[in-house]
């Protein structure tokens, strides 16, 4: 990773506070195993700060190479994966989904009854679109919303659980027998939209999915460690994963034993990869840079704009569409586009930032985002689930913001 340093618009004494505030309010505490901090400007890196473990039982300390599960940080690189084929005519927005799977063409809308006596519909008011898909608005779920018979369907199925047996063709086709939530378009729901998104990848380029992240993200972007399981002979590097619960911060994935240490049936595009955080650094300075880097444009500068523009139906915000139990992402003043939330109003999120700005996070706890305006990048990694445990996300937006000082 280029680590220069030069503050480039920023204190280094702020700076300093980030690692200081994670470590004290959260790893000292006993509330995080470890974090890793990185802020970038201008393509640089300012900052790179490590607390804590990547293996609290090991002592192993957390470091620049540690590889995490970084879960829904996967649903972003999959939307630019599915929006180069957009961009070579091979697959359009505007598609109907049932073009692409065609055993979705009479999925109905969810009326009433339960997954073991049946499901009454009624038909949608409109055909799921790709960008239905893209930005959450298809009608689909996930299970762990717990909000409604459609979500205890999922369940049933084990469908879009983070360790899945089964394939993406198995979880297409089981999906084929469920009801949508709400006709797509109506209304905003955190949901599977991403892992179809991986389907539709390998039916529009003719590759399977994870073939085409490698060959066409991965490779050119010097993403080494980036994969949906940890390379050979690499086990020593992943960070163990935790749980928050009424015994506090327990063992929920050991190092040791994950299942990440080998290849998945389950190919998922919606959080399926681990990745570390010079790899993610790659993959959002392409972002950052108009979508090309290194000599290589993965997409248009006008792609990128398209993607990171707000597509919730009437330019609203998710307060205004959501359904959604759960998310990534706070609602106030924050949009969706296509694989990333955006903050359409800064002064009702209550925390510094742009309009304009883009990021999403992972199920451990980890978080990105880019500030077009300002230049920015930061990452944040650790190991915690649920990523809704703690306010981390919204201080360190506060500690980086507070630390410009140009």
């Amino acid at each position: 990773m280029d680590t220069a340093f030069d503050s480039l618009g920023f204190s280094r004494q702020r700076l300093a506070r980030i690692d200081a505030f994670l470590d004290h309010k959260y790893v000292a505490a006993g509330k995080l195993p470890g974090t890793l901090a990185l802020v970038a400007r201008h393509g640089e890196v300012v900052h790179l700060g490590m607390t804590g473990h990547a293996d609290v039982a090991s002592g192993r300390p957390i470091a620049e190479d540690t590889i995490f599960r970084i879960y829904s940080m996967t649903k972003p690189i999959t939307s630019v994966a599915l929006m180069m084929l957009v961009e070579a005519g091979k697959i359009a927005l505007d598609d109907p989904v049932h073009r692409w799977i065609p055993e979705w063409k009479n999925l109905g809308v969810y009326v009433a009854g339960t997954v073991g006596q049946g499901f009454v519909t009624r038909p949608t008011a409109a055909p799921m679109r790709v960008v239905d898909l893209m930005r959450h608005t298809s009608g689909l779920t996930y299970g762990f919303q717990l909000r409604t018979n459609v979500d205890h369907g999922y369940r049933a199925k084990k469908i879009g659980e983070i360790e899945k047996a089964g394939t993406l063709a198995d979880m297409i086709a089981a999906l084929a027998d469920l009801p949508l939530e709400f006709s797509p378009g109506e209304a905003w729901n955190y949901s599977v939209s991403t892992d179809v998104c991986g389907w539709l990848v390998e039916k529009a380029s003719g590759m399977a999915f994870e073939d085409f992240l490698q060959q066409r993200i991965f490779a050119p972007l010097g993403m080494v460690d980036t994969g949906f399981h940890v390379r050979d002979g690499q086990g020593h590097r992943l960070a163990s994963c935790y749980q928050w619960g009424k015994d506090g911060m327990t063992v929920q994935d050991d190092a040791a034993t994950s299942g990440f240490l080998a290849p998945p049936s389950f190919i998922s595009g919606g959080g399926g990869l681990v990745s570390t955080a010079p790899d993610y650094l790659q993959f959002c300075r392409m972002l950052a840079n108009g979508g090309s880097l290194g000599g290589h444009r993965f997409l248009s500068r006008k792609t990128i704009d398209l993607m990171t523009a707000n597509h919730l139906p009437g330019g609203v915000d998710l307060p205004a569409l959501s359904v959604s139990m759960f998310s990534e992402a706070a609602y106030q003043g924050v949009g969706f586009g296509l694989g990333f939330a955006t903050t359409t109003n800064a002064a009702r999120t209550l925390i510094p930032g742009s309009n304009g700005d883009y990021f999403w996070g992972g199920a451990a706890s980890t978080f990105f985002w880019i500030d077009p305006e300002e230049d920015i990048i930061a990452i944040f990694m650790t190991q915690l689930m649920p990523s809704s445990t703690w306010p981390v996300r919204r201080e360190l937006r506060t500690l980086v913001y507070a630390a410009l000082d140009d």
